[in-house]
């Protein structure tokens, strides 16, 4: 089958989809139907806005929905007028419903960023790196009822590099993914690429990630302290307090240090270093944004806040 005559819905919701809807677009796919969240509030001033993926699509002149329900006879009865031959999901942000799997010709294919079965759920980027992995990777799969467990297509692996945070990860990732979407999509069609199944057994979950997350416990070893700050930058950020002030670190890198000192204590604070002492070594801590303020660097921050 021809890209032109595969007619393909796509369900995202994300900054993390676009590429995947942009590079269905650009290889000729017929996106007939564009399924997202409904608008919501976002930013400082909880104004309602439109998710990423709708805004796109709607500059391409492509239709959208946003149904409160993928379970409504209304939306169903849509999907099955359309008659689609794939249905895409994208980091949609809800389970699709067995009734929704059954539609397209094809099944329906999902962009999951991770290595599966390593990291099912909602965040695998930030578990990749609270966890400490030196690689992640992308897989395409066909969905099941059961979460992130369904037949693997094409799976892609890229290292974490020690600059990398969640928000570097994400736009690797989106990348990443949207192209072997496509070509996940061509060797499906064709016959060349057949699912194969996961190993349930090496299974591995993920948490949903909450701004309380990001408070730093300064008792746990200098690793673990900066694999959150690099899982939760840019969100929901890690953080700590200062002179009574909320303070986010957004880099920071472990260091050897003298033992001897409570943990949260400032070793350093000169010639642009700052180094807290961490339960096991030290964090050297490279920018950081204080309350109200705009982020900067941690000798901006000592010359400006006296930190002795």
């Amino acid at each position: 089958m021809e890209a032109g005559s595969l007619k393909v819905v796509f369900m995202g919701t994300p900054e993390f989809a676009v590429p995947s809807l942009k590079a269905l677009l650009d290889a000729g796919y017929e996106v007939v139907l564009v399924v997202t969240q409904p608008d919501r509030p976002a930013g400082r001033g909880r104004r309602i806005t439109p998710p990423p993926v709708k805004e796109f699509a709607e500059k391409h002149g492509l239709r959208v929905i946003q149904p409160e329900s993928l379970k409504s006879g209304d939306f169903l009865k849509l999907l099955k007028e359309l008659s689609p031959d794939l249905i895409v999901v994208v980091a949609y942000g809800k389970l699709i419903p067995g009734e929704v799997l059954t539609i397209p010709k094809y099944g329906v294919l999902n962009v999951h960023a991770s290595l599966l079965p390593k990291f099912r759920g909602s965040s695998p980027i930030q578990s990749a790196l609270l966890s400490g992995e030196r690689e992640t990777g992308v897989t395409i799969m066909e969905v099941t009822e059961k979460l992130d467990s369904g037949p693997i297509l094409l799976q892609e692996s890229i290292p974490i590099g020690e600059d990398d945070n969640a928000g570097t990860l994400h736009k690797k990732l989106s990348t990443l993914g949207a192209a072997l979407l496509v070509k996940a999509i061509s060797g499906m069609v064709s016959g060349k690429l057949k699912p194969k199944p996961q190993d349930d057994s090496k299974a591995t979950y993920c948490r949903k990630i909450t701004k309380q997350m990001g408070r730093i416990d300064w008792s746990l070893d200098a690793s673990s302290i900066v694999n959150m700050v690099r899982a939760f930058t840019p969100w929901p950020s890690a953080f700590t307090s200062f002179r009574g002030k909320l303070i986010k670190i957004t880099d920071a890198r472990a260091v050897d240090c003298p033992e001897g000192a409570d943990p949260g204590t400032v070793i350093s604070a000169g010639k642009g270093a700052l180094v807290v002492k961490a339960g096991r070594g030290c964090v050297r801590v490279m920018r950081v944004k204080p309350e109200g303020r705009r982020e900067m660097s941690a000798e901006e921050f000592i010359n400006g806040y006296r930190v002795c």
